[in-house]
């Protein structure tokens, strides 16, 4: 991810957030979120509820479609 622009941020949030991505695309989005309020507040959101969930839930696992029904939704808002 050489240019790293708000569509490709977002498109790379979650793994980027779980530490999923490889060093240079985890940079290149890192330094994305340094300069873009916007892509900054969408990574905090997903921050605060993955935290809600993961509190809420201790001892039960979402389904996957659950989980997938539920980041669509927060795509589709931005």
């Amino acid at each position: 991810m050489s240019d790293c622009g708000c569509e490709k941020a977002r498109l790379e949030m979650e793994e980027y957030l779980r530490h999923e991505l490889c060093t240079g695309d985890a940079d290149a989005v890192r330094a994305h979120l340094e300069h873009c309020g916007a892509c900054q507040s969408e990574a905090h959101v997903q921050v605060v509820i993955t935290e809600v969930v993961r509190r809420s839930c201790r001892d039960e696992v979402a389904p996957d479609e659950l989980r997938m029904r539920v980041l669509a939704a927060l795509r589709e808002r931005h």
